[in-house]
């Protein structure tokens, strides 16, 4: 089963293109579509979703879902929607390709992101999970842009000449300008899918994070309820308290090796700033979404 996750900007041959040249398998399509921007830009995405909607069904067979990214801008909801559309793709027992080629890069970067993570987190399944991009063969914009440059000039020569020519000129600079605003229309911002090396796929690499163990889970969880510790030992007291164990000083030297392993100089979920003989020590930013992207789950904590 090959599950395609492809969020729907203004382009239209970089989200089915490559599929079609490529002859990959596509059995199910999740379209994203966002509902944040002007009146215009929201209908102009949402009729790009059902046109490619009706093409992966019809030239592809597969068979597609939309679902709606309520703010495209929203960085760590996008991270968390994305988190839980790959999980349950792999659960069901599906190869998951996420494609970055459009949307604004906030859901890009968290749908990569979160590829990534989910990667590290079950490496069983590595080989199943695919982000990739395509670049485009050329983009419209700068076709339209020039366009309206010549729609200027012409309209400054109108006003400054009443040559015989004028009709013809204007009659062929409407044409023009018709023909490339229809193809806007029916295509988006971008016209075809680039090869480069070979493919049409420019598949993104995984980042090289290291797993999260058991005990660790319950320190980010800890920092996620508590948002800050004034140092090492005030969140050591309260893991103890949590986990029904006796504060030692074994007990505060395993807490910080670990939160040294989960430090800047280690995996990276959380920072430390000195505080006098002390650490003040929080999530970071990373370490937030990962304990946001794992609060919906069923987890057992016992560590005994």
């Amino acid at each position: 089963m090959q599950t395609h996750i492809v969020p729907v900007g203004f382009d239209y041959d970089r989200l089915i293109a490559p599929l079609v040249r490529e002859r990959l398998g596509v059995d199910r399509v999740i379209l994203l579509e966002g509902a944040v921007g002007s009146e215009a830009n929201v209908e102009y995405s949402r009729n790009l979703a059902k046109k490619l909607e009706q093409d992966f069904q019809n030239l592809l067979g597969a068979e597609t879902e939309r679902f709606v990214i309520s703010d495209v801008y929203d960085y760590d909801d996008a991270f968390e929607q994305a988190f839980e559309l790959i999980n349950a793709e792999l659960d069901a027992g599906s190869e998951v390709w996420v494609n970055v080629s459009a949307m604004p890069r906030t859901i890009s970067f968290a749908f990569a992101t979160a590829a990534h993570s989910i990667m590290v987190e079950r490496e069983g399944d590595r080989d199943r999970i695919h982000t990739y991009y395509t670049v485009p063969e050329k983009y419209l914009e700068t076709e339209l842009a020039e366009e309206l440059h010549k729609q200027i000039d012409l309209l400054e020569d109108l006003q400054e000449s009443d040559d015989g020519d004028v009709s013809a000129r204007a009659a062929e600079r409407l044409e023009t300008a018709r023909d490339l605003l229809a193809e806007f229309d029916e295509r988006g911002t971008t016209i075809g899918a680039k090869e480069i090396d070979g493919s049409h796929i420019v598949e993104l690499p995984v980042a090289s994070f290291s797993n999260v163990k058991p005990f660790e889970e319950v320190i980010l969880f800890t920092l996620g309820e508590h948002g800050e510790f004034e140092s090492v030992s005030e969140l050591a007291q309260e893991l103890a308290r949590d986990l029904g164990e006796e504060y030692t000083d074994s007990f505060r030297s395993k807490v910080i090796y670990n939160v040294d392993r989960l430090g800047p100089g280690g995996k990276g979920y959380i920072e430390q700033e000195e505080h006098g003989k002390s650490y003040r020590t929080r999530l970071s930013r990373i370490g937030e979404l990962w304990v946001r992207a794992h609060s919906a789950e069923d987890r057992d904590h016992d560590l005994l």
